[in-house]
């Protein structure tokens, strides 16, 4: 049995703790010694021991909890499934429940460990036992809490679970637990998704007074659940009925003080400020000044040191409720403290690529906020700073994190290791009430911070927030950036210069912004259907577009020097094909990219421009290319053939040797360009699924009860196994620390989530700079294969010839637009044709008028950007 012992030893070698040391040594003489039998008794202690620690704490929490896991895990290894399924169960759901505690390692992965542990354990279990319906009590709440995954169905199996448990924890026999679990339903109806709000609401409430029917006040060992499922209360009134929320806030008020129940009171303060903040009933200036009231007082427990993020939050509230009363500098305070609270904490407040992205959509809110309050002080360069502070902020902390391993040294990464880590188990320390002296432990927490902070800066320096004037020192003369911005109150353009900022004023702000959206509704209902409809009325509806954007007032605030253009949209606008809007010149039509010969080029934003500048690639010779994995594609062969003339080495995967094994066996950090010719795929539903299709991934036969998050029918009338495509989880794990240009010849590879409701620019292209290249070429809908096919080999004709990116872009999309059926046929004519394509192309161009432009539809053209450098 002396397999404990390591374990134990891997578990807690890493832990500073007293009681780290003394589990070592008793597990080491006692384990080195045991027989069968004896080792099963030892196995039972470290199970107790675990229980012990875990019920009454006396060290650093986040130690004991490693000590926890660390005793429960060895036991395992003694009580197998098999030979004792009783304690194998029961040590499981334990784990489980310490998981859901847990406080070092990452919090989503924690939370899926749970999970797992507690599944494992309910295959053993009677369901009709009470460890049972603790196990099921314990499944919800790390289901409640889950990070991963579709959000309504967690809370279904949160809901589910609870409902579980309550079939075992009976009022009679177990009213304590049955409070308990009702107390988690309720909380798991307040967040349900699935089904009518108000019918959740009311079984929450149900749900809540079931459980104050076990919780009095007069009971005094469970005052604080009192409070608690009273707040409960009154935040589920406040989806229904306002004044009984203030009742339930008022009441639990009755029985907790600032003194006895500090943070439960700060709670409720915080949740009365937001009812009287939508309250009807009484005077308005009323009910704002007993907001602000109620979250000045919770502010006095909710500090930055004890409580940073209820800090942020409380602020949050208190600058909207100073908003709404029209006392805009008390605002624009309140925000700004919030902002500098949530960027001071950094990528502290959660963990994980996911969770760190829907943190970003919970913050995001509060800087629109202040920027509206900037704005309405006419305070514009601060307005476009936090505008660009508020966008792709966990995009860029990924890409500086990916930059970390070249630019960072050793020694930094290993302080910034540590600095981490202390900083996560003294926060738990003050926040949890374990900290002897909560004063001096804020106060030291706070000098770790600024110790991590500005190590990071010393090296990041672009990592410390976004200021105008670095990044205009950045522009030359000739180079503009156009930047949008969608609030609350309209849709807001800033155009930036080396020398100056402009904010494009127009007279009602907000009905330009609902035209705008009104627009992008029809346009996507109308590229929704696949028809021709779409197609044809491409061009007419882009006119209109650029009327609503005001493209002509936009331009008179462009100096007339400028010959290269950024464009930096927001939300849905990066679904747009700004570069092809018309505008009049000189009595004839024209489209945006040509007027400006150093090219239109797209950033998502000013942060992320500054740092694929940063990225200095002057090779480019060695090109890595995905050609027609699903052979369906009759130009694809063509179009790769003719790139790879420009390069050399070529690393070329063909048709069904295109497949995901063969790129991770391919040393991708070595490469200059990656061209991928293929099918794309954008997942709306979860934008991290979008995938490139590659060989082995479409399926012949679908297979039956499939895996949802795994097969999906990509294509109509076919299903695919993303597990053989290229994700764009997959694409965030690539090392392309050498490629200068990624090229995504395929369709929808520039579409990005617009639904979710923070500012992330999440799809194809943000893996791939994320992945390391400076540059990306994608597209904004289904293309055609002859018209991309050709627009691609003159793309790299041009690039070959010395233009950037976006000039090579730009003026391949011109030249195709443009060019007569003669022109094609004989520019075709030097192409290394093999007597297939040389047919088809033949055939083309027979059923053509002479002189016709067969390409002159923006839809053939108008689809690829160029994003980055």
């Amino acid at each position: 049995m002396n397999v404990i012992y390591p374990l134990l030893q891997v578990n807690l070698d890493k832990l500073d703790d007293n009681f780290a040391q003394l589990l070592r040594s008793w597990a080491k003489t006692a384990l080195s010694r045991a027989s069968f039998r004896e080792a099963q008794d030892i196995a039972a202690s470290l199970g107790e021991f675990s229980n012990l620690i875990a019920k009454f704490p006396l060290g650093s929490k986040a130690i004991n909890l490693e000590i926890v896991i660390a005793g429960y895990e060895a036991a395992l290894k003694v009580f197998t499934r098999d030979s004792f399924p009783v304690q194998w169960a029961t040590t499981r759901c334990n784990l489980g429940a310490t998981y859901c505690e847990r406080i070092l390692g990452d919090s989503t992965q924690n939370i899926e460990d749970a999970i797992a542990s507690c599944e494992l354990a309910l295959q053993v279990q009677n369901p009709e036992a009470q460890d049972w319906a603790l196990t099921q009590n314990t499944l919800g709440v790390a289901y409640r809490e889950r990070i991963l995954g579709d959000r309504v169905e967690n809370i279904e199996n949160a809901i589910n679970a609870y409902q579980a448990a309550l079939q075992v924890y009976k009022k009679k026999s177990f009213p304590e637990q049955w409070a308990m679990a009702q107390t988690n339903l309720g909380n798991a109806y307040c967040k349900r998704i699935k089904g009518e709000k108000l019918e959740n609401i009311e079984k929450a409430i149900v749900a809540y007074q079931f459980a104050l029917q076990f919780y009095t006040k007069e009971k005094e060992a469970f005052l604080q659940d009192w409070v608690g499922v009273y707040n409960n209360l009154g935040n589920a009134y406040q989806e229904k009925n306002i004044e009984d929320a203030l009742t339930a806030y008022q009441t639990a008020l009755q029985s907790c003080s600032q003194k006895t129940l500090p943070e439960k009171w700060a709670d409720i303060q915080n949740n009365l400020g937001n009812s009287f903040c939508k309250r009807i009933q009484g005077d308005r200036e009323q009910n704002l000044d007993n907001a602000i009231n109620a979250y000045q007082a919770a502010l006095q427990v909710r500090t930055q040191d004890a409580f940073p993020q209820n800090h942020a939050q409380t602020l949050f509230h208190l600058g909207i409720a100073y908003q709404n009363a029209e006392q805009l500098i008390k605002a624009y305070t309140s925000f700004n403290r919030a902002i500098e609270t949530v960027e001071f904490l950094r990528g502290e407040i959660v963990s994980g690529d996911e969770s760190k992205r829907k943190q970003a959509e919970i913050w995001n809110p509060l800087y629109r906020c202040m920027v509206e309050v900037c704005l309405e002080l006419d305070n514009i360069t601060e307005a476009i700073e936090y505008a660009e502070r508020s966008k792709t902020r966990n995009l860029v902390e990924l890409i500086l994190e990916r930059d970390l391993k070249t630019i960072f040294p050793s020694k930094v990464v290993t302080q910034l290791e540590q600095l981490r880590d202390e900083i996560t188990r003294d926060q738990y320390q003050l926040q949890n009430g374990k900290a002897e002296n909560p004063k001096a432990l804020g106060q030291y927490l706070r000098q770790l911070r600024q110790q991590r902070n500005d190590l990071q800066n010393r090296y990041l320096p672009i990592g410390s927030g976004f200021k105008l004037d670095q990044f205009q020192a950045t522009l030359d003369e000739h180079t503009t950036v156009v930047e949008w911005y969608i609030t609350t109150t309209g849709l807001e353009t800033f155009i930036i210069t080396r020398n100056s900022l402009r904010r494009l004023k127009i007279a009602n702000a907000a009905k330009q912004r609902d035209a705008v959206v009104d627009w992008v509704i029809d346009y996507l209902k109308a590229y929704d259907q696949a028809n021709h409809e779409w197609k044809n009325s491409l061009a007419s509806r882009l006119i209109h577009l650029a009327e609503i954007l005001y493209l002509d007032d936009i331009l008179t605030l462009v100096p007339k020097t400028c010959s290269r253009l950024v464009l930096i949209p927001h939300t849905f606008l990066h679904l747009l094909p700004i570069q092809a809007l018309p505008l009049s010149q000189n009595g004839r039509t024209v489209c945006l990219l040509d007027c400006f010969p150093n090219g239109v080029s797209y950033a998502p934003s000013c942060q992320l421009l500054l740092q694929a500048q940063k990225r200095k690639r002057p090779n480019f010779t060695h090109l890595f290319a995905i050609q027609n994995p699903t052979n369906d594609l009759a130009y694809t062969d063509l179009e790769v053939q003719a790139i790879t003339d420009y390069f050399n080495p070529v690393n070329i995967l063909e048709k069904e040797t295109a497949t995901l094994t063969a790129i991770n066996d391919t040393n991708l950090n070595t490469i200059h360009c990656a061209h991928f010719s293929c099918h794309g795929y954008f997942n709306l539903d979860n934008p991290r699924k979008s995938a490139l299709i590659l060989a082995n991934a479409p399926l012949t036969t679908a297979p039956i009860n499939p895996d949802t998050e795994r097969y999906l029918n990509v294509r109509d009338g076919e299903t695919h196994d993303l597990n053989q495509c290229l994700t764009l989880d997959a694409i965030l794990s690539l090392n392309l620390e050498q490629c200068r240009l990624v090229t995504l010849s395929a369709c929808e590879t520039g579409l990005i989530d617009f639904f979710n409701t923070s500012d992330e620019y999440i799809g194809l292209p943000s893996g791939f700079l994320i992945a390391g290249s400076p540059s990306v070429v994608s597209s904004l809908w289904r293309v055609n294969d002859l018209s991309t096919a050709l627009l691609m080999i003159k793309f790299y004709q041009n690039l070959k010839s010395g233009s950037t990116v976006a000039v090579a872009l730009n003026t391949a999309q011109t030249w195709l637009r443009d060019a007569t059926k003669e022109q094609l046929q004989q520019w075709a004519s030097q192409l290394p044709l093999d007597d297939e394509q040389e047919l088809q192309l033949d055939a083309f161009f027979y059923n053509l008028q002479p002189s016709s432009k067969p390409f002159e539809s923006p839809y053939h053209w108008a689809a690829f950007c160029a994003i980055g450098q």
